[in-house]
C-alpha cells in the first residue's frame, strides 16, 4: 500500500534546465489530493541545504551516475535513473517518461524507504547528514586520518535568527534544546550585524519573508566583517520567494531552506553546519 499524501522532496541530478522544468511539471501532476491519493513531490533548489527524500538522476550523464555511486553506504534516499539502462542497484525508467509510470516508480521507492527507516529505528541507528559543501565525485579511498586532517571544525557560538517575529526562534530552540546550543533572535538589521561582530555566532538564519529585511544586503554586511567568513548564513524562503542564487552566492550565503522546515530537517541541517552530537 502506497503512502498517503505528503510533500516529499526530490533532488534532480544531471538534467538540463529544459528537462528539469519538464520533470518538475510531471511531478506536480502526482495525485497527491483526493480519493486514492498518493505522495506529492516538490523539487529542491540547487542551493537547498535540505536532505532530499529521494533522487532522480539522468542516466545519460556520467557525472550524475558517479554522484549516485558515491552516496554513503546505507543512504536512506533511494534513486530513480531516467534514460539508458545502467548497471547498479537503482530503479530505472526509460524515455519518454510517462506520468503514471513515473509516479508509480517513485511511490514504490518511497515505500521501500519507509521500510528501511522502520528497520533502522528498531536497531537504534541514527541518520547522519552529508557535511560536504560539494557533491562527491569519487568514493572515499583514503584513511580516516586523512579526512580528519582535511576537516575544519565549525565556529563555536550561538545560532542567530533574524526575523520580525519570535516563533521561528522558539521552534529552533525546541529542536536544539537538548544540545544546549544558545539560540538568539533579533528583528533589527543593525543589531544582527553588531552581534555577529561582537559575539561568537555559529550560524545565521535569515527569514526572507519578514518585512523590512533585505536578506542579500544583510548577508553581505555580516560576511564582510573580520572573522565572519566561516560563519554560515542561511536564507529561509517560502515557495513563492524568488531566490536569486547568483546574488546570494556573491553575498556569501551558504544556501537556503524552504519553509516550513520539519524538525528532522532542522536537525540534519544543524548536523551539517554545526559540530553537534548525533
Amino acid at each position: 500500500m502506497h503512502l498517503s499524501s505528503y510533500p516529499f522532496t526530490v533532488r534532480l541530478i544531471g538534467f538540463t534546465p529544459g528537462e528539469t522544468a519538464q520533470l518538475e511539471a510531471l511531478l506536480a501532476q502526482a495525485p497527491g489530493m483526493g480519493p486514492g491519493a498518493g505522495p506529492s513531490y516538490s523539487c529542491l533548489h540547487d542551493d537547498s541545504l535540505q536532505e532530499p527524500d529521494l533522487y532522480i538522476a539522468n542516466g545519460d550523464s556520467p557525472t550524475a551516475l558517479t554522484r549516485l555511486g558515491c552516496l554513503p553506504p546505507g543512504s536512506l534516499q533511494p534513486a530513480l535513473v531516467i534514460g539508458n539502462p545502467v548497471g547498479g542497484p537503482w530503479c530505472t525508467l526509460a524515455r519518454p517518461v510517462q506520468p503514471p509510470q513515473l509516479h508509480e516508480a517513485l511511490a514504490d521507492l518511497l515505500d521501500t524507504r519507509v521500510q528501511v527507516l522502520v528497520q533502522q529505528s528498531t536497531r537504534a541507528r541514527r541518520v547522519l547528514a552529508e557535511r560536504r559543501r560539494r557533491p562527491r565525485l569519487a568514493p572515499d579511498c583514503e584513511t580516516t586520518a586523512f579526512y580528519t586532517r582535511q576537516r575544519r571544525g565549525p565556529v563555536n557560538g550561538a545560532v542567530l535568527i533574524v526575523d520580525k517575529e519570535c516563533q521561528l526562534r522558539n521552534q529552533v530552540a525546541r529542536v536544539l534544546g537538548p544540545r544546549r546550543v544558545s539560540v538568539e533572535w533579533t528583528d533589527s538589521l543593525c543589531a544582527a550585524v553588531r552581534l555577529c561582530d561582537e559575539t561568537p555566532v555559529s550560524l545565521v538564519l535569515i527569514n526572507t519573508a519578514a518585512t523590512g529585511i533585505e536578506p542579500y544586503d544583510l548577508c553581505s554586511s555580516i560576511k564582510s566583517q573580520d572573522g565572519a567568513q566561516r560563519t554560515p548564513v542561511v536564507f529561509l524562503v517560502e515557495q513563492s520567494f524568488h531566490y536569486d542564487s547568483v546574488r546570494a552566492r556573491r553575498a556569501g550565503a551558504r544556501g537556503l531552506l524552504t519553509t516550513p522546515v520539519a524538525g528532522r530537517h532542522w536537525m540534519l541541517t544543524f548536523q551539517k553546519l554545526l559540530d553537534l552530537p548525533v
